[in-house]
């Protein structure tokens, strides 16, 4: 059995599973909201969704972490290794990313004028996942 292909899929499984929590999060907040107001619906449906892009750095990390192994660059239990971590810290920014935004659509609510603090907010979460992502292309170059 070949276990080349471990490390890339836990970095692709984890990040993914954290974007899908994360945005169900907030899409079940910007439901809520939605069904009390009747305006900025678009604004509340693009904060339940800022958590999906952990799952996009997930499948470039995928891609670039399958190359590497290939080329024999890094090994397989490097893989596993730099999938697990990066994948865990992709996850938990997702989910933490999705309550944040589930706080923002609700106070955007009361507070329209408030909509861009809300997002300032998603983009602090989102910057470490961007860390995480950086450091794991460090790690496999």
């Amino acid at each position: 059995m070949d276990y080349n292909m471990v490390g890339p899929a836990i970095v692709l499984g984890l990040g993914c599973i954290g974007s899908s929590i994360g945005c169900g999060i907030a899409g079940m907040a910007s439901h809520a909201v939605m069904s009390r107001v009747e305006e900025n619906h678009g604004t509340f449906i693009a904060m339940s969704c800022v958590a999906a892009s952990q799952a996009i750095y997930a499948f470039v990390l995928m891609l670039l972490m399958k190359t590497s192994i290939q080329a024999g660059t890094l090994s397989a239990l490097g893989g596993v290794g730099i999938g697990f971590f990066i994948g865990l810290a992709l996850m938990v920014s997702s989910i933490y990313q999705g309550k944040c935004a589930a706080t923002g659509i609700q106070a955007a609510a009361k507070q329209p004028a408030i909509v861009g603090k809300c997002f300032a907010a998603l983009g602090i979460v989102e910057s470490f996942s961007i860390f995480a992502f950086v450091f794991a292309l460090l790690l496999i170059s």
